[in-house]
């Protein structure tokens, strides 16, 4: 059941991803982050509501501080690498979460990193060498790329893995450590993703002007749905059932699914596009598997 949770939830971020890369918006990145929060609290409001804030309020703010870090700030960094990346390359980058997990467990806690996950380390980071080398796809903005631009895609890409990393560290301490299910933490963690950016929004967040010709709000339905709400739910399971190492493996399949989406974006990976997105899951199992 966790292994299927994380396929799942994989597929489900790269759709959404694409889904988000594709709406034509003048919302920033902070303003696009607010919005897909907003509708997936309102539709967990009855586990929101439900939640046993008496009995658990120390795991529920710790959940709430996961939400702030992982959801507010990494999702924001991320959309905002999104819409200059393009799905393929984000997710490619996204693949050294696990990396930063394992140095984060050497600097803070001391602990062992084996020669193999050296070698899967090495792995990865020659795959976000060969995509940050690569081309925006056919669709991005012409401002969005220039080089320099495109610079500041691959560090907010990283800094969305940084406070990702952070946020998912918080959330399994509290699953393994409590009672609570994870419809329970996924509810939590949005609701704490909402509240920090609410200082950021605006009334214009939710009714946009002016109003385009094409129908967007089932599009950011759909995205919200399956990279919101379905993914970070199925995310906890994955996170709740399996041994961190295997979670994150199946979590990370996100760079080859990416492949899937290439083609409708304009993108064209070519051969070492295809090679940088295998090299990174291959890293990432060799890595967190040691």
């Amino acid at each position: 059941m966790g292994v299927i949770a994380g396929l799942v939830a994989a597929l489900a971020w790269t759709l959404a991803s694409s889904l988000w890369r594709g709406l034509a918006t003048s919302l920033t990145a902070l303003e696009l982050n607010g919005l897909k929060n907003g509708i997936a609290c309102a539709l967990l409001l009855p586990v929101l509501l439900a939640l046993p804030w008496m009995k658990e309020s120390q795991a529920l703010t710790w959940l709430l501080i996961s939400g702030g870090l992982g959801i507010s700030l990494g999702d924001s960094f991320y959309l905002a690498a999104l819409r200059r990346l393009g799905t393929r390359r984000t997710l490619t980058l996204e693949s050294v979460a696990p990396l930063i997990a394992a140095l984060g467990g050497l600097v803070v806690m001391g602990e062992r990193i084996e020669f193999q996950a050296w070698i899967g380390a090495a792995m990865v980071s020659l795959s976000v060498l060969l995509v940050a080398r690569q081309s925006p796809p056919d669709a991005t903005f012409e401002s969005d790329r220039r080089r320099s631009v495109q610079w500041q895609g691959l560090w907010f890409a990283l800094l969305a893995v940084l406070c990702g990393v952070s946020g998912a560290a918080l959330s399994r301490s509290v699953l393994i450590s409590t009672d609570l299910s994870p419809w329970q933490s996924a509810a939590t963690r949005l609701l704490g993703g909402l509240l920090l950016l609410l200082p950021w929004l605006r009334f214009r967040t939710l009714f946009p002007q002016p109003r385009p010709k094409r129908i967007r709000w089932p599009w950011v339905l759909l995205a919200t749905l399956l990279g919101t709400n379905v993914g970070i739910l199925l995310q906890q399971v994955v996170l709740k059932q399996l041994p961190l190492g295997i979670g994150i493996t199946v979590l990370s399949t996100a760079p080859v699914m990416a492949l899937l989406v290439a083609a409708p974006e304009g993108d064209h990976p070519r051969a070492a596009g295809f090679f940088a997105s295998f090299l990174a899951v291959t890293g990432i199992a060799l890595a967190v598997l040691a």
